[in-house]
């Protein structure tokens, strides 16, 4: 491993003057289970490592009447640990138990996993499914982007040097709501996804019919989906086994995934087809049963 200067900034302004001053050659610090192994391994070179851990705005987690504030510092094992998160934005609560073993979730981050920014995240279509934002600071101030639109590419981002994710901000769940993330994996020695769905449903008072779905795609592209003209198509539709298995045959027609040693195009086609009516439906199941 190279030799690289450690700094440990107590406030977020400090923090992003630290990343701003160094043009680029920073990296900052969350959890480290991502960026020790690429400093490592020769992936990046960063001149300083900026520790962000203990930055109280990166390490709030408050579920209330306005929804959830995730900082980006908070790590797995306390979201699924808080019984607010299990019920009301159950997909994120199943993303996070299955990042990693158990030692890896009390460091690792859904901040940081959203930020290294890989195709088969597990976070990033649950929190496309939740309707994520993206809280960004920067020199030139705060700004926020949708979750969907915050990866631009293996390992790449909408973070400018300088800029730092502070929190995640998700809606609270509308009435008769519920939601899912489930990924298959090639084998439990490869923790990573081959393909990985996240969903989010509402029924109507009857439990009968959709008003509104939202479903993320995670290991289909080169960065997470919204899978937005299948999410639209469920509205107004029963909540059944043929329209869940048609929105499955939809979002395999808008996807277009490459062959690699997880598995081949042919494969991960078929298996969003899958995932996806198996996803709709155990949300669909949870909505009923809020």
């Amino acid at each position: 491993m190279r030799n690289f200067d450690y700094a440990a900034p107590p406030s977020l302004s400090e923090a992003v003057q630290l990343l701003a001053g160094k043009n680029g050659s920073a990296r900052p610090l969350a959890g480290g289970t991502d960026l020790i192994d690429h400093v490592r391994t020769g992936r990046l070179e960063p001149d300083v490592v900026v520790d962000i851990k203990k930055i109280p705005e990166l390490n709030v987690l408050e579920v209330g009447a306005q929804g959830l504030r995730l900082g980006a510092a908070v790590p797995c094992w306390k979201i699924y640990g808080s019984d607010a998160i299990q019920s009301d934005y159950s997909a994120l609560a199943d993303a996070c138990m299955i990042i990693g073993g158990i030692q890896i979730q009390s460091r690792a981050s859904v901040g940081g996993n959203l930020c290294n920014s890989g195709p088969a995240a597990d976070s990033t279509p649950a929190l496309i499914a939740l309707n994520a934002t993206c809280v960004i600071a920067g020199p030139a101030g705060n700004r926020e982007v949708p979750v969907e639109e915050f990866c631009t590419g293996p390992g790449k981002n909408v973070l400018q040097p300088g800029e730092l994710l502070v929190e995640l901000r998700m809606p609270k769940p509308a009435a008769n709501s519920g939601s899912h993330y489930r990924r298959f994996i090639p084998r439990n020695e490869m923790d990573i996804a081959v393909v990985g769905v996240g969903a989010s449903v509402t029924l109507d008072k009857t439990g009968k019919q959709i008003e509104s779905a939202r479903i993320g795609l995670g290991a289909v592209a080169p960065t997470p989906l919204f899978a937005e003209k299948v999410s639209a198509s469920l509205a107004g539709k029963p909540a059944t086994e043929e329209t869940f298995r048609a929105a499955g045959e939809q979002a395999r027609q808008g996807i277009s995934p490459i062959d690699d040693m997880r598995g081949t195009r042919e494969f991960r086609l078929q298996l969003t087809g899958v995932l996806v009516e198996r996803v709709l439906t155990a949300a669909a199941e949870r909505a009923r049963s809020r």
